[in-house]
């Protein structure tokens, strides 16, 4: 892999994708569009959507087609620089040895009798993605304490991901093998294709986000992430001595807002100055 090589991995909804309460600025997707075409740049959106529904997103939207698409929060990995979607089976066998066989079906029945639990649409599942809907109001931390009890007596390695839906007003909950998070999966993509940590940016806006943001990989919390975000994402930073890792858009930088596509500008800036020539120059005209 070329030197200087930029592995640029962003979530999609409410953090390149403007479909949040916050404005988007006028042109800033273009600006990244543009931004990204330049071929030191490695793009993967990492996010919960599956296939289908990144498809749309980059077709609805009208995003730059991205190199790697990690999906389902982590469980899937797909390479597009052929121009297809390939999936990495090697990422499914070493995820899988968390599950220790188990089925789905069968990891479903360990929750059916916890009320606060509902299950998601099957569109919404796979083999290594059981999600849930939870009510807002309810005891997260009881519900973290039974469900990881319950896992560990199935002999199963699990991580728990807690998030907001919040255009719908309902919390979600993926269980995952412990592997299978966007966390860990964008470290294997980041050992494949052999990026230093300096060369690697994460940009992100919600709770599904956080263990990346608090990692030791940079991240950018965009601008339109909510003050509970926020607060939570520095706090665990904080805790895992990765303040200087994160950087939480303010909006400013060349006349734009931070929010959304603008946001990851202004922090790619922020860990890469010697980006900006060429953002204000190719991408803004300036």
């Amino acid at each position: 892999m070329a030197n200087n090589t930029l592995l640029l991995c962003t979530d999609l909804d409410r953090t390149l994708l403007p479909n949040g309460t916050q404005p988007e600025f006028p042109q800033a997707r273009q600006h990244f569009y543009r931004f990204v075409a330049h071929s030191n740049i490695i793009l993967a959106y990492v996010t919960g959507r599956d296939k289908n529904l990144v498809q749309q997103a980059i077709s609805n939207f009208q995003l730059p087609n991205a190199d790697f698409i990690i999906s389902d929060v982590g469980s899937n990995i797909y390479d597009l620089r052929g121009g297809g979607w390939q999936a990495w089976l090697e990422w499914q066998k070493m995820i899988a040895q968390d599950w220790r066989g188990r089925t789905h079906q069968q990891l479903r029945t360990l929750f059916q009798d916890i009320d606060a639990l509902r299950l998601q649409e099957h569109t919404k599942q796979n083999t290594f993605k059981l999600s849930f809907y939870v009510p807002l109001n309810a005891n997260h931390a009881a519900l973290h304490k039974v469900i990881q009890s319950r896992l560990l007596d199935a002999d199963v390695q699990a991580c728990l991901v807690w998030s907001v839906d919040e255009p719908a007003g309902v919390g979600l909950l993926d269980i995952l093998p412990r592997q299978a998070s966007k966390l860990h999966a964008i470290e294997a993509l980041q050992n494949y294709l052999s990026i230093p940590p300096e060369w690697t940016l994460f940009a992100g806006d919600s709770g599904n986000d956080l263990p990346v943001l608090a990692s030791h990989i940079p991240s950018i919390l965009v601008a339109n992430a909510t003050k509970s975000v926020k607060e939570h994402a520095k706090t665990e930073a904080e805790k895992q001595g990765n303040s200087l890792q994160l950087y939480l858009a303010q909006g400013g930088f060349l006349g734009m807002n931070g929010n959304y596509s603008a946001g990851i500008l202004e922090g790619i800036v922020h860990y890469h100055p010697r980006l900006k020539e060429r953002i204000a120059t190719m991408v803004l005209g300036q």
